[in-house]
C-alpha cells in the first residue's frame, strides 16, 4: 500500500531518527514528507517505530495518509522538482 507520511518533530535527534526510519521505507519528497510503499505488516512495524521515536509531550506528531491506486494517477507537483534522492518507491 502507498502511504504519505508527514511529521512535525521538535527535537533534532528525534527528527533525525524519524527521517532515517522513513528513509528505510520510502522516498523523501519534501520537508517532513515521505512517500512509502509497504505491506500491511510493514505498516504496523513502521507505526510502532515512529511511535517510539516521537515525544508527544513536546507536541510531536506523525500523520499517515493512505493513497488509493486511482489517487496515484492524479498526483500533481507544482514548483521545483522533487528531491533527487534515491527512491525505493515504485
Amino acid at each position: 500500500m502507498r502511504l504519505v507520511v508527514t511529521y512535525d518533530v521538535s527535537d533534532d535527534a528525534n527528527r533525525r531518527q524519524v527521517y532515517r526510519t522513513l528513509e528505510r521505507y520510502g522516498a523523501w519528497r519534501q520537508y517532513s514528507v515521505f512517500e512509502v510503499d509497504v505491506s500491511k505488516a510493514e505498516r504496523v512495524e513502521l507505526e510502532d517505530e515512529l511511535e517510539d521515536q516521537i515525544d508527544e509531550s513536546d507536541g510531536d506528531r506523525v500523520r499517515i495518509y493512505r493513497q488509493c491506486d486511482s489517487c496515484l494517477d492524479h498526483i500533481t507537483d507544482l514548483g521545483s522538482d522533487p528531491p533527487e534522492e534515491q527512491s525505493n518507491v515504485i
